[in-house]
């Protein structure tokens, strides 16, 4: 599985509005159902889903990167958005600093394993320095998509 195969490259969101974490997962829910990829569930009711599943444990891994996420039954295959900030968010990150970068991921509930390989992909990629880093960089939606394209190249 690719980075591209989950992220939808057309919601991506290269400049947050916000810098609180509930209102940025928020706003990567509204560009995904924006992009029709929400599959009739309406943005809201999912952010309530993430949000709460994000109280329950921080998905702020560290480096700078959360990958919030949820499992619903309306989701037929595992769909990522991706939104970056240049102020940084407080995520209750492991390693206690801002994130930069999010990968906000919706996934099958009714498919546990396509969730797990989503975010083995998205995990994997995100280990890799030169990534983070690009994404931390991009000042729009262009460089982010050729940073997720270069991933996949380099995974290959």
């Amino acid at each position: 599985m690719k980075l591209a195969d989950i992220v939808c490259l057309d919601a991506i969101v290269a400049q947050l509005a916000s810098g609180e974490r509930d209102k940025v997962i928020e706003e990567l829910l509204l560009s995904l159902g924006k992009h029709k990829k929400t599959q009739g569930v309406d943005p809201k009711t999912l952010a309530r889903a993430v949000i709460k599943r994000e109280n329950e444990a921080s998905t702020g891994i560290g480096k700078g990167v959360a990958v919030p996420h949820v499992k619903h039954e309306a989701i037929t295959k595992p769909v990522a958005v991706v939104g970056c900030s240049q102020e940084g968010i407080d995520f209750s990150s492991l390693d206690k600093q801002p994130v930069y970068t999010v990968f906000l991921l919706l996934s099958p509930l009714s498919n546990p394993d396509k969730h797990l390989q989503a975010m083995e992909t998205i995990f994997k990629n995100l280990q890799k320095d030169d990534f983070r880093r690009f994404l931390r960089q991009a000042q729009n939606r262009q460089e982010i998509i050729e940073a997720i394209r270069d991933a996949d190249e380099d995974g290959n």
